[in-house]
């Protein structure tokens, strides 16, 4: 009996109550920065924000407290080493962040999301250490950096990429020198090229990246490509990270 009343005793509430404030902070930030992703029209929106922040703080947190562990029970043996939590924490949540990033052709999706996740896991991280003010701070800056710097790349001269995808029939298939010309008289550089021969020869795909300095007008190149002789379908998008 006095094993299972060691785990509600004064001392042990009082822990749990401490535990729990870091908790609720790391909830409400990781909730905000949530919201912003998930306003912004991102997958990942504020459930997985705030359980990577929750969890994160969490786990650092009772490291603080190794005289509680087991209800108080284990104060003589147990040890605690919260750079070796802090590792495994953002260990685990780098292969979380993998999983968010997608591969698409020449393009890949995700960084930004991923790079949120793992900052969102440190302010966790820096919640359960201790460190309110600097962990909002760290929080205003990953908001302000994931809603205004994109703002700022887009008022600074810059290049902007896409990336063209065309399929023509393969005896009406065009050479790679016409559609460069063609691209550069509509003022896209072609960065990068791949070919593929498909549907057993019967089709041939050229796949481009395509630079050129902001502002561009897609439409305009999808209208001369509605115009091209021989070709049967055109897939053009902008290159995200």
């Amino acid at each position: 009996m006095d094993v299972l009343t060691s785990y509600w005793s004064t001392n042990e509430l009082v822990t749990n109550g401490l535990i729990v404030l870091h908790l609720l902070g790391a909830l409400a930030v990781g909730s905000i920065i949530g919201y912003e992703r998930s306003y912004h029209g991102r997958a990942a929106g504020i459930r997985t924000y705030s359980l990577v922040c929750v969890a994160s703080a969490a786990l650092t947190v009772v490291n603080a407290y190794p005289a509680m562990w087991f209800g108080g029970l284990a104060h003589s043996t147990a040890t605690a080493d919260p750079t070796r939590v802090i590792q495994g924490i953002l260990t685990g949540i780098g292969f979380l962040g993998a999983g968010v990033i997608m591969h698409d052709g020449f393009s890949i999706r995700g960084l930004s999301t991923a790079a949120s996740i793992w900052m969102t896991a440190a302010i966790g991280i820096v919640i359960g250490l201790g460190f309110y003010g600097a962990a909002i701070a760290v929080a205003v800056i990953t908001i302000a950096l994931m809603s205004g710097a994109r703002s700022i790349e887009l008022a600074l001269p810059h290049q902007e990429q896409l990336h063209l995808s065309l399929t023509f029939p393969t005896e009406k298939t065009a050479s790679a020198s016409a559609i460069r010309q063609m691209m550069s008289e509509l003022g896209y550089e072609v960065s990068n090229w791949s070919f593929h021969l498909a549907d057993q020869g019967k089709r041939y795909k050229y796949q481009l990246v395509l630079q050129a300095p902001s502002p561009i007008d897609p439409s305009v190149l999808a209208d001369t490509l509605t115009r091209f002789d021989g070709l049967q379908e055109f897939h053009l998008s902008p290159a995200r990270g």
